[in-house]
């Protein structure tokens, strides 16, 4: 259980810091931007950390390299909300 606490709590943090990264801490509210940044970071684990050989921040490895790939995850999933809502990544 505490895990999963502190996983939402550091894909909440890099949600916001990739809000922050695309401007769009404004524009979508900032409960938008942490889901999204949970959902994307979750997702950029799952999906990119295989493909260049890091552990996911579930997985009780918290390194630079997994919080890297889950803000890149994080970001690409804001850019993809962002162009669906505005119609421009920014």
């Amino acid at each position: 259980m505490i895990n999963l606490i502190i996983w939402l709590v550091v894909g909440g943090v890099i949600g916001w810091l990739a809000s922050l990264a695309m401007k769009t801490d404004g524009q979508q509210g900032v409960f938008l931007n942490i889901v999204v940044g949970i959902v994307g970071a979750a997702l950029g684990g799952l999906l990119i950390s295989p493909l260049v050989g890091v552990g996911t921040i579930n997985q009780d490895a918290f390194s630079l390299g997994a919080l890297l790939v889950s803000f890149l995850g994080a970001v690409i999933l804001l850019a993809i909300v962002n162009l669906f809502r505005r119609g421009s990544v920014r």
